[in-house]
């Protein structure tokens, strides 16, 4: 196959089953010098820039960040319920009833290691006014920094 930008959803998947048929070929480790070794890493910086512009993966829910957490840990409810400030607190919590506060925040990432990022993403409560909302997308860095992807919901 021969190299070359990736633009497709086809280019992609078959770039990908290169990269499969180069790993799955060799007997022995392929050596990074050598011309598979080559095309391997060329295909994988192609796949892996394609991936960043098209297949983005959103963060999680930061009540299933939780849950996943608690389930890595072997956790329940009553182990965590510290974190929350009680036992009713923690259910509340986890059934979508009452909104992480940034203390519960900051204990789950210190305490469970949860990263602020799962844990913040998704608090739909948080918007700002229509008129506000108007007035900051007017600055033109702000424009640009949303416009860029690095924020779906504006």
């Amino acid at each position: 196959m021969k190299a070359k930008i990736i633009k497709t959803e086809q280019d992609y998947n078959e770039a990908c089953e290169r990269i499969y048929t180069l790993i799955h070929s060799a007997s022995e480790a392929i050596e990074p010098d050598s011309p598979e070794g080559e095309e391997m890493e060329l295909l994988s910086l192609l796949v892996e820039k394609y991936e960043q512009e098209n297949h983005q993966m959103k963060a999680p829910d930061p009540i299933e960040a939780i849950k996943f957490r608690m389930e890595q840990m072997n956790l329940k409810q009553v182990d965590i319920a510290p974190l929350f400030g009680g036992k009713t607190r923690t259910s509340e919590v986890l059934n979508g009833k009452r909104t992480l506060t940034l203390k519960m925040i900051t204990l789950l990432n210190r305490y469970l290691g949860i990263p602020f990022e799962s844990l913040l993403n998704g608090n739909k409560e948080v918007e700002l006014e229509a008129e506000m909302r108007k007035a900051l997308l007017k600055v033109p860095t702000i424009k640009d920094y949303l416009s860029g992807g690095r924020i779906t919901t504006i």
